[in-house]
Order: structure tokens, then sequence, then C-alpha cells
């Protein structure tokens, strides 16, 4: 018997309009006027209503690389920014690239994670004869590093790349990350001729540039299309990457779909002279004029499907150092939808697009059941937001256990104030109950 909520007055991101949501029994029961004696009772009046947010792309170190993140720490900053779900990535250690690994993953999971939560299976050169095996129910697909990543999970032959393709469930997408390796590297022996054995970090872009990712994608769009698989690209930094993706909704037809990331939306080549490498990730963050391109498409067209956030934690003693030895990555679960919906405010895009692309799509594109939508019989994953008010990043606020974020010092304009996970309150003003755990989520 789950917790009894009436939320009265809501006003909902994606139309505007206000309602009052019943929960009971981790479920939305009643959307519309709704009176009830012995339920709990929240006024939202001025707050916005969202579905929780499903974020399919983060990096929760868990296992083997716990000093910077783990599964409890990094949920615990997903609910205090109102993601209620989350896919997580296989490049861990050991590694998400045999079934025991992965169900290690879920064990640890029902353990620590306070909220929602699913494992991509790695692909490798030589692990394509499991992947006709996967549990289509329970995961969300197959990541797969083309020509960019650590260990034996860079897929760089093309005969493993189509095995991979052909072997993924035809439901579910292949998800892949998409540099080419040989460019990259052409790239990094002439910028340290003239730069040095560790360039400054704004030669990044320039090692990992636009055409290592277009070269890239193009060719997983091919090889996609070869075995008649569907194709989710992830973290598409540049212009040139839209052309190669569709204008239209998405449906069953829909076979590549498009991820934006959040720095990429946000930061642009300039921001390395005042961030340096807390911004340095992989694939880079680009020029103004990708960054634009990015925006415009989310705003005015269906080329791009989702907004995930790619968190990837590290130690800020980690990030030191210029392009070759600074790591890349950085946290941004718990500010992902206050920063979205900060460009909804500026104009750059609208709260539609908002829900769209950060709950709806997501859980549309990898059918993932009963969650994404406000909608009656579906799981109670809410988030409301304050929209008029303004408070300031500082270090005490971050619940990622690396304890910094590239955001610090910036004033926002939206704020959490509750964050419910299947009908449960997991956070409210400022405080997780870190005692609660979220379930598995259920596909298709």
């Amino acid at each position: 018997m789950g917790m009894h909520y009436i939320i009265k007055n809501a006003t909902l991101a994606e139309n505007g309009q206000v309602v009052d949501v019943e929960i009971a029994d981790e479920r939305i029961v009643t959307i519309g006027k709704v009176s009830a004696t012995d339920a709990e009772v929240i006024d939202a009046t001025g707050l916005l209503l969202l579905p929780g947010v499903i974020d399919d792309h983060v990096h929760f170190r868990d296992p083997g690389l716990t000093h910077k993140a783990d599964m409890h720490t990094e949920s615990c900053a997903a609910a205090a920014g109102g993601v209620t779900s989350y896919l997580e990535m296989p490049n861990t250690t050991p590694q998400t690239t045999t079934i025991e690994a992965l169900n290690d993953k879920f064990e640890d999971a029902a353990r620590k994670s306070v909220v929602n939560y699913s494992f991509f299976f790695g692909a490798t050169n030589d692990n394509a004869d499991v992947l006709p095996t996967l549990d289509v129910r329970h995961i969300p697909g197959v990541k797969l590093f083309m020509g960019s990543s650590t260990g034996n999970m860079l897929v760089d032959k093309r005969e493993a790349l189509l095995k991979v393709f052909g072997n993924t469930p035809s439901c579910m997408p292949v998800m892949a990350h998409c540099e080419e390796m040989s460019i990259i590297n052409e790239n990094t022996t002439a910028i340290k001729a003239a730069h040095g054995d560790d360039p400054d970090v704004s030669y990044h872009p320039v090692i990992r540039n636009a055409q290592a990712c277009y070269e890239s994608s193009k060719l997983a769009v091919e090889m996609a299309k070869k075995a008649d698989a569907r194709l989710h690209i992830a973290h598409i930094t540049t212009a040139m990457e839209l052309d190669l993706l569709e204008d239209k909704p998405l449906s069953a037809d829909k076979k590549i779909t498009g991820e934006v990331c959040i720095p990429h939306l946000i930061f642009n080549d300039s921001d390395y002279n005042t961030l340096g490498a807390r911004i340095k990730c992989n694939p880079a963050v680009k020029t103004a004029s990708d960054q634009e391109a990015l925006l415009a498409a989310l705003k005015n067209t269906d080329k791009l499907d989702v907004v995930g956030t790619d968190h990837a934690p590290h130690l800020l003693s980690e990030k030191q150092g210029g392009c070759l030895k600074a790591v890349s990555g950085m946290p941004m679960v718990q500010f992902s939808l206050v920063t979205m919906l900060d460009l909804a405010k500026e104009g750059k895009i609208t709260y539609a697009d908002v829900v769209k692309r950060m709950c709806q799509m997501p859980a549309t594109l990898f059918g993932i059941n009963n969650r994404g939508y406000i909608k009656e019989g579906n799981y109670a994953d809410l988030v409301l937001v304050n929209p008029a008010t303004e408070w300031t990043l500082r270090a005490d606020d971050i619940l990622s256990k690396c304890k910094w974020s590239p955001l610090e010092g910036h004033t926002f304009h939206h704020k959490v104030q509750y964050t419910f996970c299947n009908g449960h309150l997991v956070y409210k003003d400022g405080i997780v109950d870190d005692s609660y755990r979220g379930k598995p989520l259920s596909f298709r």
C-alpha cells in the first residue's frame, strides 16, 4: 500500500493546463478535479508539473570506479534534479559485457538506487553471439563504442560492427558513441607536434573534430540500414550530423534516432577559456554555430528525439591538465531539468520541448512501460518545479560524489521542489529520502 497524495492546482508544463492529480498505490489514479479526505494534499499553485525525467545516458561508475561516484550518490543527485529513471552505461569495471556483469548491476541497484534504473549491455569485438539472448523486457538496448573508447569495448572492425547490428534483437536500439579514431589519432599527432605533449584544452575540439564525429555517425547509419537495425546516435555535437537524421516524429518506422546532451546545448568552444577542462567531454563541445544548430533542431524539427546528460563524474583532481591529460566527462544529472527549463524561459526552446525530449520520448524510444507520460494508470513519477525563483548554484548544493559542477556560480530561474518516484516523495525542498529504493524499469 503506497502513500496517498493529491497534488492540487498544478500547471502542466507541456500545455499550461491547471489540474489536480491523485496518487495512490504508486500510480496516477485521477487527473482532473479531485477531492478526497484521507490523502495528503500538496498545494501546487504556481508550480509546473512534469513527468519524471528519464535520462537515457548516465555513467554512475558502479562497480569499480566508486571513488568518483556510485549508484547511491548519483541516484540521490538524480532525485534532487527531478530525474526518476536512468539508463546507465556499460563502461564500468568490470565492463557490462557479460550477462553475469549485467545481473550484478541489477542486484547492486536494488540495494542502492533511490530512483528507477536499467542498464545497457556493452558490445565488444567478440561478444556479438550473446546479443540475441538479451532479455528485451529488462534492458533498453546495446551500447556500441564506434572507434572511440577504453579497453576492448572499441568496436572498429566492419564485420564486427555489422554483426553487432545484425545480432541485436530488432525491437532494441543500438546506442552508438560515434567518433572515428583514425581521424582523432592523426589530429593528435599534428597538434602535439605544434603544441607539445599536453596541448591546452582549447585544442580538444580540434583533435576530436566535427569530421571525426560525422564520418563515424555516417558509417553507423550505413551499417544500421544494411542490417535493418535500430540505431540511436548518442550525444550528437555537430550541425553536419543533423543531416544524417530524418525530420519526422518518433514512430515504429523511425529506425535512426538521435540524442543531444546538455553540455553541447549550453556550452561552445569559447567556454574553454573560462571553464577549461571542466567542460572537456567526448565528443567535444564544438563551435557556437554547432550549438545554435542543435538548439534550432530541438525547437523547430523532429531530428533530435531525446535530450540526455551523459552524466560522467570524475574527481576534480582527475580533470587537471590539457586536452590529453585531463579526463573527459562532467556531472550533469542534478541540474539537467532546471537547465533545460531555463533555456525555455529564454525562448531557445519551449516547455513542451523539454517534456517531450526529456520525459516522453525516452519512454517511447526505448519502450519503457507505464512511465514518461502523465496519464491515469502510469507510475506516479512526477516533478513539481517552481518557475518563479532565482538561486545560485554553490558547491554545497551538489549531491554527486565528485562534489563539483561546471555550472557552479550559475544563477537558475527554476527550482525542483518535489520529486515523486513510484508515488513516493523521494525529494522535497532540498531533502532526498535516501532510504527509498526505485524499481528496475520494464520495457516493451
